[in-house]
């Protein structure tokens, strides 16, 4: 078990909790934590940055609940599929009550978005690259800069199955991302997020 990641990080602070829950959560946390992926863009957000920290743990939090459901985690890697089931829904809930904590709702439905889109992605074969990338590029810009129109359009089109729905929701994304200051932010946060989508497919 990896002892020095910095514990002011959101995944070293995220694993000091998942230690002190203790039990088979404990036990699984894995040797290399690897990456943060969109906190940092998260920390850039006006919106967000006077709690950046709080919005950090929150955001890796949800995403390494994702990873552990549908892909290959940075900090857990449960043993069998009961295990990968609870630790996924620990960490999403964990997220998600402390963005409440922080009395965000807007935001505390924009991932429960992320939550649900992500689910319906995964039910059947894998889904192509840039469909999970779509669902966190709108979502986590709907934190960054709050809820906006073009956003829950890019939702539905994803909802309705639309086969450039993925596309235009990524374009939606980066003109969000270009207006609220944080292109760079951004575009640095889904290369993080692909190249652990990357790792899923090395290891499948």
């Amino acid at each position: 078990m990896r002892t020095d990641v910095a514990q002011d990080t959101p995944l070293g602070q995220l694993r000091e909790i998942v230690l002190a829950e203790g039990g088979e959560l404990a036990e699984a946390i894995v040797a290399d934590p690897g990456h943060e992926a969109f906190a940092p863009m998260l920390s850039a957000a006006e919106r967000c940055a006077e709690r950046a920290g709080d919005y950090g743990l929150m955001i890796e939090s949800i995403l390494e609940g994702y990873l552990v459901h549908y892909g290959c985690p940075r900090l857990l890697d449960p043993p069998d599929e009961n295990l990968r089931l609870l630790a996924g829904d620990y960490l999403y809930a964990l997220g998600l009550a402390r963005l409440a904590a922080l009395g965000d709702l807007p935001a505390v439905r924009e991932l429960a978005d992320v939550i649900s889109l992500s689910a319906a992605a995964h039910a059947g074969p894998a889904p192509p690259l840039e469909l999970p990338e779509a669902i966190w590029a709108v979502g986590a810009l709907g934190v960054a800069g709050g809820s906006w129109g073009e956003g829950e359009e890019a939702k539905q089109r994803i909802r309705d199955g639309l086969e450039r729905g993925p596309a235009e929701a990524l374009d939606a994304a980066f003109r969000r991302a270009d207006a609220l200051g944080i292109v760079q932010e951004a575009r640095h946060a889904l290369i993080a997020f692909n190249g652990q989508r990357l790792r899923e497919s090395d290891s499948t």
